[in-house]
């Protein structure tokens, strides 16, 4: 028995959600990036309390879809420990193409906002691009184990880094905090802002509108 695994190249289409229009009077456009099981429609929601005339919001939508037990909804992953660099490589090229399809003038904030899983591909992206932005969002979620603080280095000094966590957290015990905390400061220094809230792991609606 001679078992092989070959790799392809093909194209492929995947969707993604807006919500508000971009127009002269945007102010700062978010690039949010949902946790596991979540459909980027979905996500969106929890941005509906901003000013829609000002901002602009662009979900990404992860592209393993899968059926939730026990009610069979849909919700969507980004990657695994399985071929994880192949997956990444994947998710750096969709993500170019919605930032291509968009043409967000250089003159507007932007924000880009992991939750969840959601932080990592955030993170990797904008290393891999060394995408300016004036705030980078870490909501909930694990920073990837492999970036240091010279990937970042590329950061203009005024780029604002918030850690937003929920104390309660039922992924997060104290100790992944720590750590969680300890890694952000070694990456970020002194531009870093934590922000604990006594709550599980959920979407901290109240601190997203005081983003802006």
């Amino acid at each position: 028995m001679n078992s092989q695994e070959k790799e392809i190249i093909y194209t492929t289409n995947n969707s993604y959600s807006t919500l508000n229009t971009l127009t002269k009077q945007t102010k700062t456009v978010w690039f949010v990036c949902h946790g596991m099981g979540y459909l980027s429609r979905y996500f969106l929601k929890y941005f509906k309390g901003l000013n829609p005339v000002e901002n602009y919001i662009i979900a990404p939508q992860a592209p393993s879809k899968y059926y939730i037990q026990p009610k069979m909804h849909v919700g969507a992953n980004w990657l695994t420990r399985d071929e994880t660099e192949v997956g990444m490589k994947n998710i750096l090229n969709y993500f170019d193409a919605v930032f291509e399809a968009e043409k967000i003038p250089a003159n507007l904030n932007l924000i880009v906002f992991g939750y969840s899983q959601g932080v990592s591909v955030a993170m990797r992206y904008m290393t891999k691009r060394k995408l300016q932005c004036s705030q980078l969002v870490l909501h909930s979620g694990g920073i990837p184990k492999e970036l240091t603080a010279l990937d970042f280095d590329y950061l203009n000094e005024d780029t604002e880094v918030k850690l937003i966590y929920g104390t309660e957290d039922e992924y997060l015990d104290a100790d992944r905090i720590r750590l969680e905390s300890e890694r952000a400061t070694e990456l970020f220094g002194s531009r870093i802002s934590l922000f604990p809230f006594k709550g599980k792991h959920v979407v901290n609606v109240n601190y997203i509108k005081n983003l802006v």
